[in-house]
């Protein structure tokens, strides 16, 4: 009883920390009774199958704190407009088993190699998940320890050297001590090692904090220019009014809402993702001749000087099997069609920018290691974006250039905003200041809107860049380059938000070296395993 209880200490910790309803503090040693759970189990218990209760008391930690974190995703709903269990219930089991898995090896590592090799290999491995989490085909990044201060952006100023994993392993490694303080005053009970080693935590935590008070409170960086942006907010229902509603209508309503609301020079007009057509796509060898996006340029006429960047959903037909990407789908015989969440930029008499969505959602614009997960699961996709085949991506970032000021906007979309090294390279391109296009609007009035939010503004800290953010639904948002909530609007509402957003060129230290702390616990890993199999080889020679 005791092991469970510790286990659902950890869950709770875990959970009442998580933006946007949390405390984040809690998390400095919410994996501290987890530890001690696995601790008691391996050394003090009786238990026959001890790696099997590990497993299972941690599975049921990770399920909970993903449970109360993600469970908004059930209100993603299917085209009866009943709720999806798919939508919840497969990350939840897979991502706490992933979770689980790289507790237990710490497990494995720990018995085979004693505690304190074991606690180095545990901030390893769990950095080293993190970065694969960021990377592969079931990619889910959303509990990345480091997301857990998004909310407190004047306490990780210096997200702008290490960025977000720099702030998983300043949690891990907190964590770990605070466990290895416990564990030494339990051994010895020596007042002098515990006022010690409770220093060196308390140092830990404070030290990056103070150092982050300055950063804010000194940032001074002057911008290259500033530009007027004005973000559009349609708040078209995702499910029934977006394929009902003809186009022309959809393209009507946002054009006049952007007119209604564009006083004095607008130098960007900014819509949601996929804010057109409703259903459908609009061809890419068509652009220039498309009616709805010559409508947006005749718009654009009578506002001199200003461009129009929006997500839409669009497509490219392939004659040839050879020539198709590998997610091109046949649609009849001898034709092959490429589906894409894009983004562009629009201005008179230029050609459109095109950008394709690069970070795809599992499930939803990505089916996840088709060849081997089709077979298991049929037709599984979840039908959030108008489609229910694996969109095509770009392979490079890209920063779409204003003809007519210094502006270059980092067209994002969505889900990309949650990844910190992969924003770099849009910056990388050229720009600088962040255009987010999103439709958070699928999961209704929950956590699910507000967390993405909440974890743009680490982008803003890490790329220092100020944020321009169009959400289909809300919350759209102006955010500076540290971090700050200039301004946003209410969730539900069909508005626009103004901002004076500032331009700035030099590249952060982050933006140079990405997640430099997970390449190293990458290597870190790499060595305690192989030191491992260095030891068990010396040992079977000596026995030998």
């Amino acid at each position: 009883m005791k092991y469970v209880l510790l286990t659902l200490i950890s869950a709770m910790l875990l959970s009442v920390s998580w933006p946007t309803y949390g405390v984040p503090f809690f998390i400095f040693f919410a994996l501290v009774p987890l530890l001690m759970m696995e601790h008691g189990i391996s050394k003090f218990s009786s238990y026959k199958r001890k790696s099997w209760m590990v497993f299972g008391l941690s599975y049921l930690c990770f399920i909970i704190w993903n449970i109360v974190t993600t469970g908004w995703l059930y209100g993603s709903k299917n085209p009866d407009g009943s709720h999806s269990m798919m939508a919840v219930v497969f990350p939840v089991l897979v991502n706490s088993l992933l979770y689980s898995l790289v507790f237990q090896c710490y497990h494995w590592y720990k018995n085979a190699q004693g505690t304190y090799w074991g606690l180095g290999f545990l901030i390893a491995i769990w950095m080293s998940f993190e970065k694969f989490h960021l990377g592969w085909e079931l990619t889910w990044p959303w509990l990345n320890l480091g997301n857990v201060f998004s909310e407190y952006p004047k306490l990780i100023q210096w997200y702008d050297t290490l960025g977000a994993t720099g702030g998983s392993f300043w949690i891990l490694l907190i964590n770990v001590l605070i466990f290895y303080t416990l564990r030494t005053w339990e051994a010895g009970r020596k007042r002098k090692d515990l006022i010690k080693n409770s220093s060196i935590v308390t140092a830990l935590i404070a030290v990056p904090m103070i150092i982050s008070l300055i950063k804010y409170n000194s940032f001074n960086e002057k911008p290259s220019g500033q530009v007027n942006v004005l973000m559009l907010q349609p708040d078209l229902d995702p499910y029934m009014e977006k394929y009902s509603k003809d186009s022309l209508t959809i393209e009507n309503d946002l054009l006049k809402l952007a007119e209604n609301n564009s006083k004095g020079k607008i130098d960007y007009f900014i819509a949601p993702e996929t804010a057109i057509p409703g259903r459908g796509s609009i061809s890419e060898t068509g652009f220039e001749k498309s009616l709805l996006l010559n409508n947006i340029k005749d718009f654009l006429v009578k506002h001199p000087g200003s461009v129009f960047a929006t997500g839409i959903s669009s497509h490219r037909f392939y004659f040839d099997p050879l020539q198709a990407p590998k997610e091109a789908y046949q649609i009849n015989s001898g034709v092959w069609v490429t589906s894409y969440n894009t983004a562009i930029q629009l201005a008179p008499h230029q050609k459109t920018q095109v950008y394709h969505k690069g970070k795809l959602v599992p499930g939803v614009e990505i089916f996840p290691y088709m060849s081997v997960l089709k077979p298991l699961l049929g037709d599984a996709m979840l039908n959030l974006g108008g489609t229910v085949a694996s969109l095509s991506t770009d392979k490079e970032r890209l920063a779409f250039s204003n003809p007519y000021n210094k502006g270059k906007i980092a067209p994002i979309i969505c889900y990309e905003s949650i990844y910190g090294e992969f924003v770099t390279d849009y910056v990388k391109k050229g720009a600088n200041f962040l255009g987010i296009m999103t439709n958070d609007s699928w999961w209704g009035v929950s956590e699910g809107h507000k967390q993405l939010l909440s974890y743009a503004r680490l982008r803003a800290i890490e790329t220092r860049r100020e944020i321009a953010r169009a959400a289909n639904s809300g919350i759209s948002a102006h955010i500076d380059a540290k971090g700050e909530v200039v301004a946003d609007t209410f969730y539900g509402d069909q508005t626009t938000l103004f901002a004076k957003v500032n331009l700035y060129d030099t590249m952060t230290f982050y933006t140079r070296a990405g997640d430099l702390l997970s390449r190293f616990s990458i290597f870190a890993l790499g060595f305690l395993l192989f030191y491992f199999l260095i030891k068990k080889f010396q040992n079977r020679a000596k026995k030998g």
